[in-house]
């Protein structure tokens, strides 16, 4: 053990983030995506896939402009929901990005975990729509293959060739969390050499805004959707549904070197937890937060004081942001209020099971591109959430080590620790 009490274990391979593919609300690249973060733009807007004319909620983070056959073949597009051509798309740009050739000598060590907390809510109700109304014999033969939750996974890895573990989460909205914790092991343990990672969602559908809002945890604030997301805020009610994708490609460090590629920064801890509480609301004490983001410090192997920079689940339920608060400050003692944390989800709204790696991929930027997103719609100070938000202007920082958070219904955590490459 070090001096801390941390367990070391030797030889331990290292892993880096080569490559990030982003599908947002703010643009429908990583590079746009950061451009609108870094202003300080809101991605929320009003409901344009269906009449919202009944519904309580009629406001989200829709994917603006989004043609699938930049990405999908024709033929192809039928055989998916929407939720697999994100996942295709930011799975394309991450592999472009990271100068990735999957080749008969390295397939087997190239793995796909992609995952989804909601999957194909959209066909699903398309499909029923049609059940209902001309019969059984009148379901797509696609239909199954469109909406599974592993099918993201499995398309990208048919089109990339990659052959190496293909897996795929459904636990709520730290799905793609996950998604890339897990992929990190995946390497770190030897079973794979490369990752393409992350998860994708689209269910602005109307069943599940319906559902989300018949549980009062979306924000109803219809007439003004860019200052609906609000979270941390005194004034918050609720998320905003978002969809997208989030892709990275992890790489063990020897084998990024080795192709000279370009790393944004280091993985260095993961830990999980559960709640063991409640079904869809977290303890006050932030008992299950508090956890996971100790044990990924552990597993990082350095101390809670050394944490810079937390991008937190923060999805604006007023509940939720308090005991992440109350966690943050569990763990770090004093120095939480030394922390910059934000929640970049004031911005692109909450893409649930694609949240996570979304977040991933945003904490890889702030670290590479030394800037940190504001939280924006920061009006009114929250005595109980008192932190420092980085509110409503970006900040230049170099980070060092960074933090990302997820929790999920059920009770299902997340953190990430990340580090900025040193040699």
């Amino acid at each position: 053990m070090s001096k801390e009490g941390v367990f070391e274990v030797a030889g331990q391979r290292r892993v880096v983030v080569t490559g990030v593919g982003l599908i947002t609300p703010l643009g429908l690249d990583a590079r746009s995506t950061w451009r609108a973060l870094i202003g300080g733009e809101s991605g929320i807007g009003t409901i344009s896939f269906f009449d919202t004319s009944r519904f309580s909620v009629s406001i989200a983070g829709e994917v603006k402009s989004f043609d699938p056959l930049a990405w999908v073949a024709k033929k192809d597009v039928k055989k998916m929901d929407r939720f697999i051509q994100f996942a295709i798309a930011a799975a394309d740009q991450a592999i472009k990005d990271a100068a990735l050739q999957v080749t008969p000598e390295n397939a087997e060590r190239t793995g796909v975990y992609i995952s989804s907390g909601i999957g194909g809510f959209g066909t699903i109700e398309k499909e029923l729509q049609v059940l209902m109304t001309q019969g059984p014999r009148r379901i797509s033969p696609f239909f199954i293959p469109a909406v599974i939750v592993n099918l993201a996974a499995g398309w990208v890895s048919i089109r990339s060739g990659a052959k190496g573990p293909n897996s795929s989460t459904c636990t709520a909205c730290t799905s793609s969390a996950h998604a890339v914790g897990d992929s990190f092991r995946l390497i770190q343990r030897g079973d794979a050499d490369v990752m393409i990672a992350g998860g994708s969602e689209a269910a602005i559908t109307q069943l599940a805004v319906a559902g989300f809002a018949a549980m009062r945890a979306l924000s109803t604030r219809n007439d003004d959707p860019q200052r609906a997301s609000r979270p941390f805020d005194l004034d918050r009610d609720g998320f905003v549904i978002g969809e997208g994708s989030g892709i990275l490609i992890l790489e063990e460090l020897e084998c990024a070197r080795r192709r000279g590629a370009r790393i944004y920064c280091e993985i260095v801890g993961y830990g999980m937890s559960g709640d063991a509480f409640h079904v869809s609301a977290p303890s006050e004490d932030g008992d299950g937060a508090r956890r996971v983001m100790s044990l990924a410090i552990r597993d990082a192997g350095i101390t809670p004081a050394d944490i810079e920079y937390v991008n937190t689940h923060g999805t604006a339920t007023p509940p939720g942001d308090r005991a992440e608060v109350v966690a943050i400050k569990r763990v770090f003692g004093d120095h939480a209020y030394k922390l910059a944390v934000n929640s970049t989800k004031s911005m692109t709204g909450h893409l649930l099971g694609a949240a996570g790696a979304l977040e991933a991929g945003i904490t890889s930027l702030v670290i590479h591109e030394g800037v940190m997103p504001p939280t924006i719609n920061q009006e009114k100070p929250d005595p109980d959430c008192d932190l420092d938000f980085i509110p409503n202007q970006s900040r230049p920082a170099r980070v060092r080590y960074a933090l990302s958070n997820s929790f999920g219904f059920g009770g299902t955590n997340a953190a990430t620790v990340f580090k900025r490459y040193e040699e």
